[in-house]
């Protein structure tokens, strides 16, 4: 009896409660990092610039792949489908927020789906045209667009984008109608701006800034609340006859539901040691980002508050839902 009592107090005992040998080993191979958009773009940059400094401190490869389309939502499915072991990572950014709102039956829940890591970045949209544009302000496009309903497009990196949603908005709150020209991807926007196809594009600033810098391309404002430090001349949204715009994006770094806190915790870790590296962050502040890491339990929280923030402004807006 005595001995039988023995092994049972030592089977509940935490000490022996170590996490699976899975998570102890973890990682033993490649780490899979997946994003929604095309490769080039901000989400892959940053997916990059992160990953190949965490693959340093977690001894394995971390290999950046791209499923783009539908706004990120088939990276987002394909993680929230994978095996929760920590080796299928979801780059997801705002617009992982965005799609929770924007379409009607998504196979996948935004929050409860995913284990969050941390976030890595945030950043604010630029509204761009050729240098050659005859609207030297977002106002004067905006009047063009009120005379011409429908008649000024704007291009995205696709449906479902946070970048769509700002262009959404931009135009619920100036009461125009703008017409909404999607891509796949920042780069495709780009083409099509640099070629005449469409007037303006909605974009990150990692995905335009080279072509301001050369002199192809120009800025008209830039979505958060303040202007962006990178180009003080250029005023906001809300400075140019639009008060209270405010559409500002971010990048974080998920598993799927399930993914043992060990490992979360690891990868967690890896992310802020990363973000911590100035050649890091330096590269991810010429992105046009703010660098700020989070526990899993904040980003979590961010998901959820910005979900359904976008859920507010795309019924209030009366946005088509996809």
């Amino acid at each position: 009896m005595l001995r039988r009592s023995l092994l049972i107090a030592l089977a509940a005992s935490p000490l022996l409660a170590a996490p699976p040998l899975a998570a102890q080993t973890y990682p033993d191979r490649p780490v899979k990092i997946l994003q929604g958009f095309a490769p080039g773009g901000n989400a892959d940059a940053i997916a990059r610039a992160v990953g190949q400094e965490m693959g340093k401190g977690l001894g394995q490869s971390m290999v950046v792949e791209a499923q783009a389309g539908a706004g990120g939502t088939i990276a987002a499915n394909t993680v929230a489908k994978a095996k929760p072991d920590g080796y299928t990572l979801l780059l997801a950014t705002g617009g992982h927020a965005v799609a929770g709102a924007l379409y009607n039956n998504l196979p996948y829940r935004t929050v409860q789906d995913f284990e969050m890591v941390s976030t890595i970045t945030y950043f604010p949209f630029l509204v761009v045209v050729p240098a050659s544009s005859k609207f030297d302000s977002l106002s004067s496009l905006l009047a063009a667009a009120k005379a011409n309903p429908e008649q000024i497009s704007y291009g995205t990196a696709g449906i479902g984008s946070t970048h769509h949603l700002a262009g959404e908005l931009l135009a619920s709150m100036s009461k125009t109608q703008l017409l909404h020209v999607p891509y796949r991807g920042d780069s495709g926007s780009l083409a099509a701006l640099l070629a005449g196809d469409i007037p303006m594009i909605i974009a990150p600033p990692t995905a335009v800034m080279a072509n301001i810098k050369a002199g192809k391309l120009r800025a008209l404002a830039s979505t958060g609340p303040q202007r962006w430090s990178v180009l003080p001349e250029v005023p906001t949204v809300s400075e140019q006859g639009v008060s209270g715009y405010d559409v500002r994006s971010w990048a974080g770094l998920m598993a799927p539901a399930g993914t043992p806190r060990a490992v979360i915790d690891r990868l967690h870790g890896e992310v802020q040691k990363a973000l911590g590296v100035p050649a890091v962050k330096t590269r991810l502040e010429e992105m046009g980002g703010e660098v700020r890491g989070s526990s899993p339990e904040e980003m979590k929280n961010l998901v959820a508050s910005q979900t359904q923030k976008w859920i507010q402004v795309v019924s209030e807006a009366k946005i088509p839902k996809q």
